[in-house]
Formats: structure tokens, sequence, C-alpha cells
């Protein structure tokens, strides 16, 4: 049933919100394993929902510096091309959020997939697909079965998974790339762009649903895990593999349907904000392809962004865990105002986003209040929430067209 898929989701987001965030991180040097196990996908992302729509798609591997084996995905020419005219295209790079992989941006028509659009609008578009989820659970020595395999939050995309997708497609196109992230896509870009990341690889970027400060989120079901399930979170910290679709979750989440008042077969709602805009046929395929797992540790960083109200590097907790990894006794921030005042940046933001919630992204707007303000593109749709930027029917006229006129702009500079 549709239903149980959403709980898996639903309870990463609560963890993302309040669980995870009153555990002892240092606990992840004892780690094990407790997941269901789930059957290697058979077709990758080009055979089961790109070519099969007449484009042309490479199915590419690119190796991180810590070893991870992540999948890539190429898709170079649009669908009414003949062929290749030999006019070198802008390379764009599309970034998902944490639980889905880069089978979500395209779960609707060829008309209404963000890729696809890009691809038949003369773009060279890359889909990245991060570590942990099922086309990147590959290392150069460990396995996922081993838990130093998910000993990383986000912290490891910014400094490993995002430089080796930009230096392997700069190497492949010899230009400056466009950079399209959604949700955890926006933070992951925005911590190394302050840090002077991908920068000089970087033609432009676009911000959909952006994640920086997280103290504002407002789902419903936030304030019932923390009375009720908060010291449950600890059962759950013998993984070092956060599979929604696994038993200890699944178990997490029944105990939470139980509760009164909570409404689990309308859980993306209470936990995205109401989302205008998507066809059930479309969450129907969302939910046979999705969530996906990430590192248990991933959602403990998160979890601390919403906890602690600034964007850092991971927190250890004791002072002594923090020195040895950092030197000091409390996790470096992201400066935001470091990220360089003349990179254009085009943001988009909705009024009913629960997770990207307005007044943080007002906060993150005013970290850039110095930026060049003809680089800074703000687009406040007033219907949309999370999931619209991905999966909204209409998301072509009113997201993806815009985007397509910003890069171009940026070409004509």
């Amino acid at each position: 049933m549709a239903h149980q898929g959403l709980l898996g989701f639903g309870a990463l987001t609560l963890f993302l919100l309040v669980s995870l965030a009153s555990v002892p991180p240092q606990a992840f040097a004892s780690f094990g394993r407790r997941h269901l196990a789930q059957d290697p996908p058979v077709d990758g992302i080009c055979t089961s929902s790109v070519i099969v729509h007449g484009y042309k798609c490479q199915e590419l591997e690119v190796t991180t510096k810590d070893g991870y084996i992540l999948s890539l995905q190429r898709i170079p020419e649009g669908r009414a091309e003949a062929s290749s005219s030999g006019a070198k295209k802008q390379p764009v790079i599309i970034q998902h959020g944490v639980l889905v992989d880069g089978m979500t941006w395209l779960l609707n028509s060829p008309e209404q997939d963000l890729p696809l659009i890009l691809a038949d609008n003369g773009f060279d578009v890359w889909i990245a697909n991060a570590r942990g989820t099922r086309y990147s659970r590959r290392h150069t020595s460990l396995d996922p079965s081993d838990p130093a395999f998910w000993n990383w939050s986000w912290d490891e995309i910014v400094t490993y998974d995002l430089p080796a997708v930009f230096d392997y497609v700069y190497s492949q196109t010899g230009q400056k790339i466009n950079y399209i992230g959604h949700s955890l896509g926006t933070l992951t870009a925005l911590a190394s762009f302050s840090e002077g990341r991908l920068v000089n690889q970087l033609k432009s970027a676009a911000l959909l649903s952006p994640i920086a400060y997280l103290s504002h989120m407002n789902t419903a079901l936030g304030v019932i895990a923390a009375r009720s399930f908060l010291g449950e979170a600890t059962t759950l910290f013998g993984l070092a593999e956060f599979d929604p679709r696994g038993l200890p979750v699944a178990a997490f989440v029944k105990s939470l349907c139980a509760y009164p008042g909570v409404d689990c077969y309308d859980l993306l709602t209470a936990l995205t904000g109401k989302n205008c805009c998507l066809n059930s046929s479309t969450v129907d395929l969302f939910l046979k392809n999705e969530p996906q797992p990430t590192s248990t540790k991933n959602l403990v960083h998160l979890a601390q962004t919403v906890r602690y109200g600034v964007l850092a590097k991971f927190n250890y907790e004791r002072p002594d865990y923090n020195i040895m990894h950092y030197g000091e006794a409390f996790p470096p921030p992201y400066n935001l105002s470091n990220i360089p005042h003349d990179l254009p940046l085009f943001i988009s933001y909705g009024g009913q986003d629960a997770l990207s919630d307005v007044r943080d992204v007002d906060n993150l707007l005013d970290s850039l209040k110095l930026h060049d303000v003809d680089k800074l593109s703000v687009q406040f749709i007033k219907d949309y929430a999370h999931a619209d930027y991905i999966m909204g029917v209409n998301a072509n006229d009113l997201v993806y067209n815009p985007i397509i006129a910003f890069f171009r702009r940026q070409s004509d500079t």
C-alpha cells in the first residue's frame, strides 16, 4: 500500500528534525548493522528512465578520494537531435536531496522531468547520486555490510563527493559547470562555496528549497516525536546504515503511527508541507523507488543543524573528540558570507514548505546580503512545498524555465 512507503520517509524525517540530535555521536565507533537486505538494482537509471523516452544516456562512475564509487548519468543531447553537432554545450550537474537518488528527477513525463527538459534545451546534463544510495553502494575497499562504509555525514559530501563529480565533468567537457541542487543538494553546495570549493569550475548555481538554517522547520509531527519517541532514538543507534525500509525503522514508525492523532496516510503532507501540484501516479512511482538509505551519522549531522541553529561541521559533542578531528573544542562553522559575491545564484523557495521554512530562507538571504545584486536571483512561489520542486506537474513553467533563462543569461556575460 502507498502509505507504507511514506512511513519510511516519515521516520527518517522525524529523526532529521528531533530524535537524532539527542544521541551521543561518539557512539559511531561501535556501530553494528541490522537492516533488511535489499535486492541489488537490475536496471540503471539510464535504462529504466531515460533511454525508454528516446534520449541517449551514459552510465558512468566517479571515485572519490576516500574511495566511494559514485554513479553518474550523462544525457548529452535532447531527444529531437539527430546527432551531436559538435558545438560545446553548457554542462549541468543535478544533485538530489537526502533519502532519495537521481531517479527522483525522472518520475514524470519527459515534458515535466528536469534533466530531460534541460537536455531538450541544449544542455549537457549530468545526474549525480550520493554515496550510500542504491547505485552508489560501492567502495574501493569497504563493503556496505561494514560499519566503516557508513562513517560519514554531509561533511564528506562537501569534501569528497561534489569535488569528484565536478572534477570529472570538468575534465570531460572543458567548460565551467552549471549546478542545480534540491534540499540537501543545496546545503552541501552552499557549504562548498563558502570554503572556496568548486567555485573555480562553477558557472552558476540554482538552489531549490534551499537548506542552510533549519531552526523554523514546522513539520506537524515534530512535537509528537520529540515528546513521545525521543528516547527510542537510541535503540536505532546500533545502525550505521539508516535504511528507511529496514525492520528497525519500520518498528519505530509502527509505534509512531499508533499515537493518537497521527495520520500515517498523509505523512508526506505532514512532513514536507502541503504540496500543491503532485500527480498521484507520480507519487506512487516515487514510493516504488524511494526512499533510499543514508548514513545515520548524516542524519545526526542534519539534526545538529536543527538543534544548534548554525551551519557547522559535524559535532562529536565531546571537546576531546572535536579537538582530535578539528584541533578545537567546537566544530568549525561554514561561513556563508564567504561565498564569492560575484557567483551567480538562483534561489527558489516555497511558501508552503515545512522543511525549507520561509523564515530560515530569509536567514540564508540575509547571509547573502552583500552579494552582487545582479548576480542573485530570488524566486518565491507561494503555493509550493518541498516535493513540488522535483515532482510538480507545473514545475517546468514555474521553476525550470526560469532556471534555463538564468543559465543562459550567465552564458551571455
